[in-house]
Formats: C-alpha cells, sequence, structure tokens
C-alpha cells in the first residue's frame, strides 16, 4: 500500500505542500511500538505513555541541532517598539529589518541596557506597597523609556566626517558592533518581549528562532532523514532508564544513537555537489586591490 493517500489534484490545488518528507510524531510512536516492543523484541514491554515522552523529548533534542527548526516571523514595528515572542519560542538566530529591495539588515544586540521592573517608591524613598503587603511596580522602567525615546548613540551616522565622540568607545574603542546604523535590540525573557531601540519604529522587522517542534499538534512531525535517529534515540532512553538492563546493551544503543544523529546530520545538511563546485570556483578567483 502507497503512502500517498490522497489524490494528486486535491495536493496540488490545496495548501499542504511538501509534507511527504514529514512523518508524525503519533506515525513514529506507533511505528515504534510496533518494530521495537514485543515479545521476542529488544524491548519486551512499554507502555504507550512512556514512549510517547521520550519520542517528545527526542523531537525537542534533535530539533535544536539536527532537525531545521528555525522559524520565521515578520512584522512591521509598531510606536511601542516591542515585539511579542512567538508562542513555541526557544532562542533567536537573527533579527532583522529587510529595506525596499528586500535586503536584510542585521540587528545587533543592546548588552547595556534592559527593562528592570521600576519599583514605586514614595517621597522619602521606601518602597509604595499600597494598600497592601505586595510590592508595587511601574508598568515601564525609567531605563527602557529612556531606551526608546532616544536616538540611540550605537546608530548616529557620523561615520564618515570623522565624528566619533558620540559613538560607544569613540575613535579608538569603538566595537564594529556599534559601527552601523541598523538599530539595536534587547529581549526581555521574563516579559516575553523584545525591545528595539528608536531608529527601527515603522520598518519591517524579520525574527528568525529556534523551536523545539513541540508549539502545536501539526509542527510535531520528523523529517524522514532524520526517522532512524528518533528510533534510535527512543530505544535507548527506554532502555537506559530501566532498572536492571545490561551496561553493554545501554552502550550499544548510546552508540547506535550517536551514529544515526550523525547520519542524519549529513542527510539533512543538503550539501549539493554543483553548489560546492561553484563556490570552489568562487575561491579561485583573482581580486585586484
Amino acid at each position: 500500500m502507497g503512502l500517498f493517500t490522497g489524490t494528486q489534484k486535491n495536493y496540488y490545488q490545496g495548501t499542504n505542500h511538501g509534507n511527504y518528507q514529514f512523518i508524525s510524531l503519533d506515525n513514529v510512536i506507533d511505528q515504534f511500538l510496533v518494530a521495537y516492543v514485543g515479545e521476542e523484541k529488544l524491548i519486551s514491554k512499554a507502555k504507550r505513555s512512556d514512549v510517547a515522552f521520550h519520542a517528545q523529548r527526542a523531537l525537542q533534542e534533535l530539533s535544536f541541532d539536527t532537525f531545521k527548526s528555525t522559524k520565521a516571523q515578520e512584522i512591521s514595528v509598531p510606536s511601542t517598539l516591542q515585539m511579542i515572542l512567538p508562542h513555541d519560542y526557544v532562542n533567536y538566530v537573527k533579527l532583522s529589518w529587510s529595506d525596499a529591495a528586500g535586503i536584510e539588515h542585521v540587528l545587533y544586540p543592546a548588552i547595556k541596557t534592559s527593562n528592570p521592573k521600576n519599583i514605586q517608591q514614595n517621597t522619602d524613598g521606601t518602597y509604595d506597597f499600597g494598600s497592601g503587603s505586595v510590592l508595587q511596580y511601574d508598568t515601564e522602567s525609567d531605563t527602557w523609556t529612556a531606551f526608546k525615546s532616544n536616538t540611540p548613540r550605537d546608530n548616529v551616522d557620523r561615520y564618515d566626517d570623522g565624528t566619533y565622540d558620540l559613538v560607544v568607545g569613540e575613535r579608538y574603542g569603538i566595537d564594529p558592533k556599534h559601527a552601523q546604523v541598523n538599530g539595536s535590540f534587547y529581549i526581555d525573557e521574563l516579559a516575553g518581549k523584545i525591545h528595539f531601540s528608536s531608529n527601527v519604529s515603522g520598518k519591517t522587522l524579520i525574527l528568525e528562532y529556534i523551536s523545539d517542534s513541540l508549539g502545536t499538534d501539526s509542527e510535531m512531525k520528523v523529517h524522514k532523514f532524520a526517522e532512524e535517529a528518533m528510533y534510535k534515540y527512543i530505544s535507548h532512553a527506554i532502555l537506559s532508564t530501566r532498572a536492571n538492563t545490561p551496561e553493554y546493551v545501554v552502550n550499544r544503543y548510546k552508540k547506535e544513537k550517536r551514529a544515526a544523529i550523525r547520519q542524519a546530520k549529513l542527510r539533512l545538511s543538503n550539501i549539493k555537489l554543483e553548489e560546492i563546485t561553484q563556490i570552489l570556483r568562487g575561491k579561485s578567483k583573482w581580486i585586484k586591490h
């Protein structure tokens, strides 16, 4: 029985394109139970809930450094200079804004500012607890208010005429990341928001970020190049957490897991001979100075 169950007409006229390269996490769990669990098999007995837990952990771990788990969102930066982190955000890869030609300009993190909680104080400097016993906080900190309301010193466009006195580090200590006018940002992990400098307002912002692929049911899928790595990961995880499992068996499947993940990385690296050849041709070009 073929794996493609729909019709070609429904596929090409529909919106669910490119899914044949993936297998759902539910199918991975079902096939693992069929192939690896049972009498005279590697694992004699295992609950589906246990397999599902280790399958989700495998999907998370492989998403960080093996799968193509980078996603992207595009917004127009509002006047608040804030962006809400995506629902499945784990870490960012790159932030940039695109110009009228569609070229991306990279933003760099502002490591010397933040958005701390601003504690409300009385006129004598003591903390204000209001009518209760809990500290009161302002909605915005003075640090964030000052950052968003001023032209960033990192982005003073005065490099061509030799004026460096307004730049962080000035002439002799300038850091290359400050020698740009693209803008800057910092991420408030607790509030779940990204804050931008004032010169990014109104620009088309692109956030590339890493997901753990567990955000929604439809996102929990595995590329077929890494299907075997999932099975090896789950089998090693189950065997290593069971009592009285011989150490040599655990080590054997640990090695098999590593080999399967390495093979999946090679397959997913998507290296093409023609592209490598073209890069090597470019390396051999003579550049006149």
